[in-house]
């Protein structure tokens, strides 16, 4: 398992952003995936899709890495941020824009 650990642990180190997702961002597979990728697209963010669907060991393992039962998880900058309800709630609140600027990623409509 020490593979997808690993795989895991280098898109998440490697990419500012990276939701792993059901489905993909252009054809989400599930309703909670698609939200994400609708707050992310509204927030103008740019972000790396990775789809657990493909593989049952990545699945399984996103969970495990990040002791998080359920998906879609997002990070930023190398730290777990959530699933679609946090996420929701800190794009609602503005938290998330915050988060995002805070860690030097651009979103639409910040100066």
């Amino acid at each position: 398992m020490s593979g997808i650990h690993d795989f895991i642990d280098n898109e998440v180190k490697t990419n500012d952003v990276v939701l792993f997702m059901k489905g993909t961002p252009q054809f989400p597979q599930c309703g909670f995936s698609g939200q994400v990728v609708q707050i992310l697209d509204y927030v103008g963010v740019d972000y790396k899709g990775i789809d657990v669907l493909a593989d049952g060991d990545l699945r399984q393992g996103i969970k495990d890495y990040s002791n998080w039962p359920t998906i879609p998880q997002l990070y930023v900058k190398g730290e777990f941020i959530g699933g679609c309800d946090i996420v929701r709630e800190m794009f609602q609140a503005g938290e998330l824009q915050t988060v995002l600027e805070n860690n030097g990623i651009s979103v639409k409509g910040a100066a």
